[in-house]
């Protein structure tokens, strides 16, 4: 990569959405800062998701794409209107002067924003949808695909930058901290509780119900700790038959993304499936277990305390396109006596026992 006077360099990461992939690819912002320690670095993301890059002290800007106001323009057949908005979103983007724009989430409409950014350098990882077209340059995704964030952590060397200590950052600030605590006092959980995170956007993901519930009160039993559940406000129903078992807490909906970080990162143990808030309890520190089936994106955490639970079976990883007319047995294998056996080998995770 060309050097350049960092004083002056103006660099735009591009990332819109999907809570998981930012947390994932939150080193690199680290990583741009060791090589460019006084350039300007920007980051454009859905509003739904900003917060979890807002409190970063090494990312000096958060640009929101309104793609809910894009959406109902197009919906309502206002061309006019929304071309005007995408207009005056190019200027915004272009009154930036970036030099460098980071497209990576690989998709055309992220590809489109690095090139409406007027960025001289648009470097793509691993473009498709034909946003390869808008690149000048696209790295193709490599690395060791057990790793967490290996497609990141290989972008990242690609283009020359430290990539010592790749380590995942969710800042919070002092609201976020003093309501972890306010509501835990609240509720009694000062001296410690799990934290489990059962929900995600694919039921292929999921683990059953009765196997939650069977882990909630071996974990009641046996370590004598109270659970917190945590999840969006989408999951309010599906909450229903967990939040009924003694000793649960249920903060379902009623956290922000952030509220929830502040939670989780006071965990004795964090236990989950394939969902943003899991990989949170990583991104916090904390002993975590990550319960997987129909997508594996990592066996290696790249941390002694946490650890991944995957039953390969010989449709694995399915994805989108599941096979076994609902059963899911990728996770029905996977059974709470052996969560309760590996979270008693995890570092630290014997805090949680009573």
């Amino acid at each position: 990569m060309k050097t350049v006077d960092d004083s002056r360099l103006a660099i735009l990461i591009v990332r819109l959405s999907a809570i998981g992939d930012i947390v994932f690819s939150t080193p690199l912002i680290h990583a741009l800062r060791q090589r460019y320690p006084n350039a300007h670095i920007s980051w454009l993301v859905q509003p739904e998701s900003a917060s979890l890059l807002e409190k970063n002290g090494e990312l000096d800007e958060v640009i929101l794409w309104p793609r809910a106001e894009w959406s109902a323009l197009w919906r309502q057949r206002r061309y006019l209107a929304l071309w005007r908005r995408i207009r005056e979103f190019r200027s915004l983007l272009c009154s930036r002067r970036f030099d460098m724009a980071l497209d990576i989430q690989s998709l055309l409409k992220s590809g489109f924003f690095a090139w409406l950014s007027g960025a001289r350098q648009k470097i793509g990882l691993g473009s498709r949808e034909g946003s390869q077209w808008l690149m000048n340059r696209v790295i193709a995704k490599g690395g060791d695909p057990r790793r967490i964030g290996s497609e990141y952590l290989h972008f990242a060397q690609q283009l020359g930058l430290p990539s010592e200590g790749f380590e995942m950052q969710i800042g919070l600030a002092e609201e976020d901290i003093r309501y972890a605590e306010d509501t835990l006092s609240a509720r009694g959980l000062e001296q410690g509780f799990v934290a489990i995170c059962p929900f995600t956007t694919r039921p292929q993901k999921h683990w059953f119900n009765r196997s939650w519930q069977a882990l909630i009160r071996q974990m009641g039993s046996q370590w004598g700790k109270p659970v917190v559940i945590l999840g969006g406000p989408g999951d309010r129903t599906a909450v229903e038959a967990l939040s009924a078992e003694p000793g649960v807490v249920d903060l379902v909906g009623a956290t922000t993304l952030r509220q929830a970080a502040a939670v989780i990162g006071r965990a004795d143990l964090v236990i989950g499936v394939d969902t943003g808030l899991t990989h949170m309890g990583i991104a916090m520190r904390r002993p975590t277990l990550c319960l997987f089936g129909s997508t594996c994106p990592y066996l290696d955490t790249a941390h002694d305390n946490a650890k991944v639970i995957y039953h390969a079976m010989e449709c694995s990883p399915c994805r989108r396109r599941p096979t076994c007319n609902g059963r899911f047995d990728c996770m029905a294998s996977i059974t709470p006596e052996e969560v309760m056996a590996e979270a008693e080998k995890l570092p630290k995770a014997r805090e949680a026992e009573a």
